[in-house]
């Protein structure tokens, strides 16, 4: 059996990052295991080739929630990368920290290190911003994140001067002194290129003679001597491998993947382990528990001037832009999905922002199988404005069917399940409104397409959010960090509770969401935790 200092399983927004810092020392041997298989695809590597790995089983996990009484009864299609990068090579690449409240609220429950004067070194020495270092940004770091304001589509203009119509200020920059207001979206880009944690971080680790990376890896059990952790065991090619851990293990396959390898494992809910006959190791109902996520929704108008539809829909704009990208590595290719947004307070007696907006110029009303139809918008023109959910209160779980690693887990998502995640949604489709009213963007609305005109009472508008809501891909907390064993997967320093030498280190580690897209908060985590994994080193 062969040994390394450190295992990391998952290679995503975290472990990519994990991985480089474990090893760039020298010191010590590092083998990142990955379910998925190589990240380098065009579609991957092309930033609006997110549509394309949206539903692709070779690049995505394809998970999908029970039925959730908050959404009406549906099913939600959650993605998650199974691939090097995770989901940071399949995201829609808008680069939000989280606000300054976020991290001192994880700090004030009792985990020292992660308050936002803790954590803001940490994303400036991240990032490589194209704006320029300043009391907030980074320069030189790994993760280039690219300025998109001269390169949005002209409609976002007018999306912006509505905004500030509707009484949202104009904000430069949402990683800067507040999150509150409405503008183009900074990405983690360069050269037209995503740049996704196995760009910024995976792939310069793996030329170093300590680091290995197996790929179709699927871990399926932590290999435990009494409570400590000794190796993994993990299935590749059909065949059941084994590998010992000199130092310690770390699980960073996400939100999902976490905590179902720690309950494979034994570490979990004992009356449902015992249930499904996996020996207990170690107690924890925490485990796969506590899972929080943002739920957004899009309304969606017809407009009076071209939008991207025009340029994406016809054969010839799709050879239009085909090989502006190729060529140029520019256009509308080569951005979000997301061109601007913001933030804002369905209540003004608020202290700071609770709902996140986003604005897209294109629509897709009419689906297409087999991807998410954005690189096959609708034939007129079309757009919309978004919206979700900064810190709900809702909460589900992530919890194992089966013994077997390769049934999917029950994920129980819990959308909308208390009064004031109702109440807080309904006040911001109502602000989607308000919005749209304003000169800006009514002089060029056409008609509202969804939910349209007729959905317009209280409970009209409650039972359309909850039909067309979904997810907008931000699970965390399932392996949630805090001080009491009672209450918490991890401690502080992400060590497993009541075990040794194992660790969580990735986005299920979050002890509430943040508010805003996670993959940068979740990339800090990854720099901060390997950190604290060097610092315990004796």
């Amino acid at each position: 059996m062969h040994t390394y200092d450190f295992i990391v399983v998952g290679s995503g927004s975290a472990g990519s990052v994990v991985a480089e810092r474990l090893s760039a020392s020298g010191r010590f041997s590092v083998l990142v295991l990955e379910a998925g298989g190589s990240d380098m695809r065009f579609f991957v590597q092309m930033p609006l080739g997110y549509g394309k790995t949206f539903f692709d089983p070779a690049v995505n996990w394809n998970y999908r929630t029970e039925p959730d009484a908050g959404l009406a009864g549906n099913t939600d299609h959650w993605p998650r990368g199974k691939i090097l990068g995770g989901s940071s090579s399949i995201n829609a690449m808008v680069w939000i920290r989280g606000q300054r409240e976020d991290f001192d609220a994880w700090a004030a429950a009792g985990n020292p290190g992660w308050s936002y004067a803790d954590v803001l070194p940490v994303f400036k020495a991240i990032e490589d911003n194209e704006c320029g270092a300043d009391e907030w940004r980074g320069v030189g770091g790994p993760v280039s994140i690219a300025d998109c304001r001269d390169k949005v589509h002209p409609l976002t203009k007018r999306y912006l001067e509505a905004a500030e119509q509707a009484g949202l200020p104009i904000n430069p920059d949402f990683n800067g002194a507040t999150q509150e207001g409405v503008g183009v979206y900074q990405i983690n880009a360069r050269g037209g290129r995503r740049m996704s944690a196995a760009r910024a971080f995976l792939r310069p680790a793996m030329k170093r003679p300590n680091v290995r990376v197996e790929t179709n890896a699927l871990a399926t059990k932590i290999l435990f001597e009494g409570s400590r952790a000794v190796g993994v065991e993990y299935e590749q090619r059909g065949r059941i491998e084994a590998v010992r851990a000199g130092r310690e293990v770390i699980v960073s396959a996400g939100s999902i993947n976490a905590p179902q390898l720690l309950q494979l494992s034994g570490v979990g809910p004992a009356p449902l382990l015992k249930n499904l006959d996996i020996p207990v190791v170690h107690a924890n109902p925490n485990v796969g528990a506590n899972l929080q996520d943002h739920v957004g929704i899009n309304y969606t108008f017809k407009g009076r001037l071209p939008t991207l539809n025009q340029i994406l829909r016809p054969w010839w704009g799709k050879l239009t832009v085909g090989m502006q990208y190729i060529l140029l590595r520019s256009g509308p290719l080569s951005l979000s999905m997301n061109a601007a947004g913001g933030f804002f307070r369905t209540d003004p007696a608020m202290t700071r922002p609770n709902m996140q907006l986003y604005f897209q110029a294109f629509s897709t009303v009419i689906p297409k199988n087999g991807e998410r139809p954005i690189l096959t918008p609708d034939p007129w023109p079309g757009f919309s404005v978004g919206l979700s959910n900064c810190r709900p209160s809702s909460r589900g779980e992530i919890m194992v069917r089966s013994a077997n690693p390769r049934d999917y887990p029950s994920i129980v998502a819990n959308a909308y399940a208390t009064e004031s995640d109702v109440a807080e949604m309904l006040a911001a489709v109502k602000f989607v409104r308000r919005i749209a009213a304003q000169p800006a963007l009514a002089e060029i609305i056409e008609e509202e397409v969804l939910p349209g005109p007729s959905i317009a009472s209280d409970e009209d508008l409650i039972q359309d959010f909850r039909r067309r809501s979904g997810t907008v891909y931000h699970p965390v907390s399932t392996c949630r960090m805090g001080p009491d064993p009672s209450q918490s997967v991890v401690d502080p320093r992400l060590r497993v509770h009541g075990v040794d030498s194992l660790r969580v280190i990735d986005a299920s580690i979050f002890p509430d969401n943040i508010s805003g897209n996670t993959n940068a908060a979740s990339i800090m985590t990854g720099w901060k935790g390997a950190e604290m994994v060097l610092e315990d080193q004796k």
